[in-house]
């Protein structure tokens, strides 16, 4: 096992007023649990704000979690000390959704590359040359564009300019945090196709973070489904999107386009808002705008079934095929 999460929890403090006391907390992140085999890409799909990225972010401790446990290797990452975690980098490694906003624009490329190796201490400054050269070529890029800077390239070169930089340490585990949200559609296919031959060639361990669903079909072998900081449905790729059991998951695959008659489904339509995360539902959290819902959803939490291999929900009334 590479990677397990447990029961991991990121709460943010609300202030109030002159003394910025603390009147509340968001709970962006409550209660999240997966395992991720190594060679293994889970996607981690959701609405805007359901803690997608914030759970990307607390495995790596780029944001302190504040419960839970994130062990990588058998080693808890929570309880790193900063030596550690700083050893740990070395194998997990995140890609940022905006691609020039992460990077340092008074950097070239070559420096924004070979940063990580400088902070780790590895190589002599020709080998580090050599292993820059060697990931910006992995890539798709030429040499040529070393001594340049982000401002002179394309959305679709800055995304593979952060690919290099992930890759630069040789990881074992990637976040990729929304990769291709903020590139041209025709671009996006290309940046795909290149973490997988990545993937392949580095056999690399994805969490792939979207909301883009067809993307995540085809890049992923499992798929879990976040609402309002919980997970609320697991299960391999193809079983999930052809036998989706929770009324979320069915309606997030219902809004699907294709052009195929034959796979097109009637559009499920949520209504109502989103529950606070200030102040989630202490039943169901999805319940309010759930039209199968009972009475037990408004009254108690549902527990976590496994309706097959590898496929759990968290509902009371699951859509098994049998019901």
């Amino acid at each position: 096992m590479l990677l397990e999460v447990q029961n991991l929890k990121t709460y943010f403090p609300i202030h109030r007023g002159l003394l910025q006391s603390v009147v509340g907390y968001v709970q962006a992140v409550d209660g999240v649990s997966f395992k991720l085999q190594k060679g293994e890409t889970l996607g981690l799909v959701g609405e805007s704000g359901c803690g997608k990225t914030t759970t990307g972010r607390s495995i790596l401790r780029l944001v302190e979690p504040t419960g839970g446990s994130v062990f990588f290797e058998g080693q808890n990452v929570l309880h790193a000390t900063t030596d550690q975690l700083k050893q740990l980098r070395r194998d997990m490694q995140i890609v940022f959704q905006d691609p020039f906003g992460s990077m340092n624009p008074r950097m070239t490329i070559r420096s924004i590359i070979e940063e990580g190796l400088i902070v780790q201490g590895i190589g002599t400054p020709a080998e580090r040359e050599a292993r820059v050269h060697e990931v910006i070529g992995q890539v798709g890029l030429e040499p040529s564009c070393l001594n340049r800077y982000p401002h002179e390239f394309s959305g679709g070169q800055r995304q593979r300019i952060c690919i290099a930089r992930s890759l630069i340490l040789k990881p074992k585990f990637l976040v990729l945090d929304e990769p291709i949200s903020a590139l041209d559609v025709s671009i996006q296919s290309q940046i795909i196709n290149l973490l997988v031959k990545l993937r392949e060639e580095n056999e690399l361990t994805y969490l792939f973070i979207s909301h883009d669903l067809s993307v995540v079909r085809y890049i992923s072998d499992r798929v879990a489904v976040m609402y309002l900081g919980q997970i609320i449905e697991t299960a391999a790729s193809d079983e999930l999107y052809e036998h989706p059991a929770h009324p979320y998951t069915q309606a997030l695959l219902s809004s699907i386009p294709t052009v195929d008659q034959s796979r097109r489904k009637e559009r499920i339509l949520l209504t109502g808002d989103v529950p606070s995360p200030v102040n989630p539902p202490k039943c169901c959290r999805f319940c309010p705008r759930c039209s199968k819902a009972q009475a037990v959803c408004r009254e108690k939490i549902p527990p976590v079934v496994q309706i097959a291999d590898g496929h759990t929900v968290q509902c009371f009334f699951p859509e098994t095929g049998t019901n």
